[in-house]
Formats: structure tokens, sequence, C-alpha cells
């Protein structure tokens, strides 16, 4: 590479490796290998490994909550079903590997507390402005979440064409 890397480069690195090879492959000397520089550009930006983990795991969060939430918050579709269609029609390996990094470590299992109630607070909200009252609407937040996690953690994507259907069917059991 000619031109010099930025902090942003190695966690956009970082965030690539982590969904391909899971949470050991956030090392200096692989990922500057696989950007073809040395690993001193990644000690000019972090001052250790812990401190780019922390930056990895804030960008994950970014995008993994606050970015998906403002798409939705600006898509022309009704919020809930934005959501669903956005999060059941995605590719999850990101997710999973994040949950799988917090199995092990205490900084990854925080950024994963701090996104699941991030989520749930937010899916209880839409519920509550399609007009369930507040316990209905997080009883149902939380199987929304609880459904949502097992199709993140089974990595088998849903056909193309069930979808539409799958997820008006879960539109409407959470809805009812």
């Amino acid at each position: 590479m000619t031109e010099q890397l930025s902090a942003d480069d190695w966690i956009k690195q970082g965030l690539k490796a982590l969904a391909r090879s899971g949470f050991t492959a956030l090392k200096a000397d692989p990922l500057a290998k696989a950007m073809g520089v040395s690993r001193g550009s990644f000690y000019w930006h972090f001052a250790d490994l812990g401190a780019f983990q922390a930056a990895v795991l804030k960008r994950w969060r970014e995008i993994a909550a606050e970015q998906i939430i403002a798409d939705v918050e600006a898509a022309r579709d009704e919020p809930l079903k934005a959501l669903l269609r956005r999060t059941f029609g995605a590719r999850l390996d990101l997710e999973r590997a994040v949950r799988n990094w917090a199995a092990f470590d205490a900084a990854a299992q925080g950024a994963v507390r701090a996104i699941d109630r991030r989520r749930l607070d937010y899916i209880e909200q839409l519920l509550g402005k399609r007009g369930l009252e507040a316990p209905t609407a997080q009883a149902r937040a939380q199987i929304l979440y609880w459904t949502f996690l097992g199709f993140a953690l089974s990595d088998a994507p849903v056909p193309a064409a069930r979808l539409p259907a799958t997820l008006d069917e879960i539109l409407r059991m959470v809805s009812a």
C-alpha cells in the first residue's frame, strides 16, 4: 500500500478479519500482512492490542445498532417491518463472531450486553408506537430479539423466496 493507513483502515480490516476468522485473528502481525504493511503502522494508531480491540468493538456497536436504527428511521417503510427486513435478510457473520468472542473476553461481553440492551429498547419502542402497552411491548420485544438471536447464531439464511412471508408472519405474531 502506498498511502498511509488510518486507524479507521485498521478497524475496517479488523472487522473483516473478525467476521471471517474470529477474534483470534485480531492481532497486529496477521492484520499487517493482510494489509501489506509493517505492524509499526498498527502501533502508530493503537497503544496496544486492547486499545485496538476496544475500537473494533466500538465500531461494531455503531454499525450493528446505531447505523441500523438510523437506516430504519430513514426508510419509507413502517419501521418495525424495515427492521425485520434489514436484520433477517442480512449476513450475520460479524454478529456470530462478536458473540463468540464475548464467550472468552469480558470487554466483548460488555459490548454484547450493551448492544442487546440498546436493540431491545429500540424494538420495545417500535412496538409501543404500534399501540402495545409497555409490559406487552417489553415481552414481545424480548421474544422477537430471541428469535433474531436464534436466526443469527444458526448460520442458516432464510431463502430469498420465503423471506417476505416469514417476515410477514413474524410481524403478525408480535403485533397481534
